[in-house]
């Protein structure tokens, strides 16, 4: 779920003009997945540059306190949200934590980096959501610690159907600052794409793992 309009709006804007975010419908990508795609976002690049990476932190931070109040410590998904999770959690004056997909191969073995107590209250923060997958690893890891997830809060997401029907599944609420329908709206509208390219990029985001150009 997007939290309001404008932000959406001002969100896709911003990763737009960082290429956070390329459109290309007439050249797609190939995914690690080998998923042909129109689209590729990289939400790292955020913290290259300060006036964008301050308005996500800011609305990310403002979010979290609209939503849940004051959580006990922030959680970011390696390696994406990091960055931008610890930022959240300094602008908050929380603790900070992150998430490994899997557990550290030696040493303690850690999934969970940093310093996080049995029930305590987190608020994970992502960067982009795509199937959700990998996401709810974060969750997973955080659970088995014996601490109470209160939900997720994300950059970006492709808005898939796949991803809901994860979320929904593990019980986790998932907020995000912008999503994939508000990104073309906002591309087309700014002569970022043509209207035929809209269509494009609307289509694939129908069937992502049969689209061809």
């Amino acid at each position: 779920m997007i939290l309001d309009k404008e932000t959406a709006q001002k969100t896709a804007k911003l990763l737009l003009q960082i290429n956070a975010i390329k459109l290309q419908p007439q050249n797609p990508f190939t995914w690690a997945s080998g998923w042909k795609s129109p689209i590729y976002c990289d939400n790292r690049i955020v913290l290259s540059f300060p006036e964008v990476r301050n308005y996500i932190k800011e609305n990310l931070s403002k979010q979290i306190e609209e939503l849940y109040g004051k959580p006990d410590i922030i959680a970011g998904v390696a390696t994406g949200a990091i960055g931008i999770g610890a930022l959240v959690a300094d602008f908050l004056d929380l603790p900070f934590c992150y998430v490994r997909p899997d557990a550290k191969k030696h040493g303690r073995q850690n999934k969970v980096e940093g310093y996080l107590q049995e029930g305590q209250n987190v608020l994970i923060v992502e960067d982009l959501i795509s199937t959700g997958k990998s996401s709810l690893l974060a969750v997973d890891a955080i659970r088995e610690a014996n601490a109470n997830v209160m939900g997720m809060l994300a950059i970006f997401t492709y808005g898939f159907d796949v991803a809901e029907e994860n979320f929904d599944s593990a019980n986790v609420t998932l907020h995000t600052l912008s999503n994939y329908n508000s990104l073309i709206q906002l591309a087309e509208k700014s002569n970022y794409i043509s209207s035929t390219d809209a269509k494009l990029l609307s289509k694939w985001r129908e069937s992502p793992n049969t689209w061809s150009q």
